[in-house]
Order: structure tokens, then sequence, then C-alpha cells
């Protein structure tokens, strides 16, 4: 009887010491992009959920402070994405090599100069949606700070004529996941 009770306390001793214990899986991040800032008063911020070691999503949102540059068009846009990591080996890694899908909506104003020479400079307001895709590198350190290096392209839909017929999307981000 003596062992049997012996037997039956050290399985369940085995049992209740061999449960994993649950590690504190951080599954939210925020990034800046630290490339805008410094091409002109640009700021992206990023969001992304976690989903699993493979992949994520959230969202960016874009905001032109200022800036007069031809090259910057939009004012505002709002960015949400999808992204596939490969090549993780970690649980709730959802770090390395991505591919991201994503559609943007955008809003700005385009200067144009006026056809009959004058030096006279039209602008005109756009609204675009376009989708594209994009490939990029995340590393994640144990104390949870990213960066991040994307680069992509999207093409517009429909047939506003103010605005691009394409974006590009790219930047490096530095944020925290937590």
């Amino acid at each position: 009887m003596k062992a049997k009770l012996l037997t039956i306390l050290l399985c369940v001793t085995f049992v209740t010491f061999s449960q994993e214990n649950e590690d504190n899986i951080q599954t939210h991040e925020l990034r800046l992009d630290g490339l805008k800032l410094l091409a002109g008063p640009i700021a992206e911020a990023s969001y992304e959920f976690v989903k699993n070691e493979n992949s994520g999503y959230g969202v960016s949102i874009f905001v032109n402070l200022g800036s007069d540059s031809p090259v910057w068009v939009e004012n505002f846009s709002i960015t949400p994405f999808y992204r596939y990591y490969f090549f993780n080996k970690e649980d709730y890694g959802a770090k390395g090599f991505f591919v991201e899908g994503f559609g943007k909506l955008s809003f700005g104003d385009n200067s144009y100069e006026n056809i009959n020479y004058n030096n006279d400079r039209d602008e005109e307001n756009f609204t675009d949606l376009s989708l594209g895709m994009a490939l990029g590198q995340k590393w994640v350190n144990k104390n949870g700070f990213v960066f991040e290096l994307l680069l992509g392209v999207s093409r517009t839909l429909g047939t506003n004529s103010a605005g691009p017929e394409a974006y590009l999307r790219g930047g490096l981000s530095v944020g925290y996941r937590f």
C-alpha cells in the first residue's frame, strides 16, 4: 500500500513540475520612421499586432507637417498592412525577412505650372486609394527594441489625374515591442 501511494505521489509531482512556464509574450509594437523625420518635417508612425510567430498586421499613419517638396505631395495617409515573416525560428518572433501587402488611402495636393507659361502655379487636391506590396527586414532585441528596413510600391486605383499613379513605401524605423 505504501509503495502504491509513493508511486502515485511521485507521478503527481513529476507531472506538476513538468508544466512549462508561460513567457511574457510581447504582441504589440510601435515604430517611428526616422528616415522621413530627417528628410523633412514629415512623421510616419506605425502600430503592429503580432498575431503569431509568422504574421502580423497593423496600420501606419503618415502626416506631412509642412514640407513643400515636390517629392511629398501627400499631406496625410493611412496604410493598413498585413505581413508574413519567413525564416523565423522562434515562437512569437515576428522578426526577420518579411513580405507585406498593404492598402493606402492618401490625401494631398499637387501643384503644377499653368500651361499658359505665365509663371502661375495651379494646385489641385486629390484623394487616392492604392494597393501594393513591400519587402523588409526586422530586427528585435531581447529588451523589445525594434529596427526595421522597408521598401515597397503601390499602384493607384481609379482615374484621379491630380495624384500620382504610384507610391513608394519605405523607411528606416525604430520602435519598441511591448
